[in-house]
């Protein structure tokens, strides 16, 4: 089997697309599964890497300065020169890679699926701020209905995911497989190396957060709950690992806040040693996005024991159950600093947090999702041949783009 990834999002762009793209072809290659990937280029040296991975001319998306916009006909060509057959086309994002995904996959006679990462209604609020909600909420379910309509299957990345396409008026065939851990992620990171790196004494709490630092993801309301937390435990530090658009207003609100010498900026951290590292130096995980369609940066906080203190909403709601490890809380300031300075205070508590979120994690391991995407796509392929055998019946509707798109 040969499958062929396109994506708008890829590395060194670090996200949970990124990773669930990584996560699955790595697995898929040691099950058997061929694979290529098609996705953009984000500096002139892009292209030079790892086989399989095909790097298309992209330009800067405004607002965004980590994304970048493939070019429309160079992604065309880029499809329409690949070597070698496909069996089926696994579209990872609903912008340009979802069109040029479903044409090629049309122009080559085989079916496609797509696993929808994104909260299309989230991401136009935030960056398209002219557009009134109210507007770009209802065209963001049309622009869903319609992209998932154009596949044969959809790949949901969470249970909430699921339900929130079926409320949209989703009617497309839908499976849900989450994207799980690779083995390396449970591997022990040295949590006092990265404390002395980055001067952080023995003993302060160090409260952590790690993801993109974009406005989607709640950040404002970590900060304002640090602060409440700081009135019973002043010698506490937030530290917050990722790049993102959100950064500049970030660091005004710690300034505005008084808090600029409790709270660090890391940026991105190399996954194979320094990620690990700031995990394990971390006494509690910290997370409220508002978007996540998963939230894998809970299970690597898990898989590296940490106790984890989080809000439940979307996709974070199908990780956070009973006995993983998690003190679940609403969204309220008070609310979130209180969970954070119990654990704070009872050092075995916390340990027992972190063991059974260890534990959890293992029920998460990459290769049995690898295993279920095996599965579904052997039923799409399937389900083609039986169509192609009924003469006359059409494929499915794939809006063309512009031609100046």
């Amino acid at each position: 089997m040969r499958i062929l990834f396109v994506s708008d999002v890829y590395f060194p762009r670090v996200n949970g697309v990124s990773t669930s793209i990584n996560t699955f072809r790595t697995d898929l290659q040691r099950l058997g599964v061929d694979s290529v990937l098609v996705a953009p280029a984000y500096a002139a040296s892009d292209g030079a890497e790892e086989p399989g991975i095909c790097r298309v001319p992209a330009g800067r998306v405004p607002r965004d300065p980590e994304d970048r916009r493939m070019y429309w006909g160079a992604l065309l060509r880029t499809l329409r020169q690949l070597p070698g057959r496909f069996d089926l086309v696994h579209v990872q994002s609903p912008f340009l890679a979802h069109y040029a995904g479903v044409r090629y996959a049309h122009e080559i006679g085989v079916p496609v699926v797509e696993t929808y990462h994104t909260l299309f209604e989230e991401y136009l609020h935030h960056y398209v701020p002219v557009l009134p909600r109210v507007l770009g909420r209802a065209l963001a379910r049309q622009i869903t209905r319609s992209q998932c309509a154009d596949v044969d299957m959809l790949i949901a990345p969470s249970e909430p995911m699921r339900v929130l396409l079926a409320q949209y008026g989703v009617r497309s065939p839908l499976r849900v497989i989450p994207t799980g851990l690779p083995e390396d992620r449970f591997t022990p990171g040295d949590g006092q190396r990265f404390r002395a790196a980055h001067g952080v004494p023995n003993g302060r709490p160090l409260l952590l957060y790690v993801g993109r630092v974009a406005h989607e993801k709640n950040i404002d309301f970590l900060l304002h709950s640090f602060v409440e937390l700081r009135r019973s435990r002043p010698d506490a530090l937030l530290l917050i690992a990722g790049e993102g658009p959100a950064r500049a207003h970030l660091a005004s609100v710690v300034t505005a806040l008084g808090l600029g010498r409790d709270v660090q900026f890391v940026g991105y951290l190399d996954r194979a040693r320094g990620l690990q590292d700031c995990y394990a130096a971390a006494d509690v995980f910290v997370f409220a996005s508002r978007t996540e369609t998963q939230g894998l940066v809970l299970l690597e906080a898990m898989a590296q024991g940490r106790p984890v203190v989080s809000t439940a909403v979307l996709g974070t709601a199908s990780i956070l159950k009973s006995g993983c490890g998690a003190q679940v809380v609403p969204e309220e300031s008070a609310a979130f600093a209180r969970a954070i300075y119990d654990i704070l205070e009872e050092p075995p508590r916390a340990a027992r947090l972190g063991a059974q979120g260890l534990a959890y994690a293992r029920t998460w391991a990459s290769s049995l999702m690898a295993e279920r995407m095996i599965e579904l796509y052997g039923d799409v392929l399937r389900a083609a041949t039986e169509r192609s055998a009924a003469p006359g019946r059409p494929l499915s509707n794939s809006p063309d783009l512009p031609s100046g798109a």
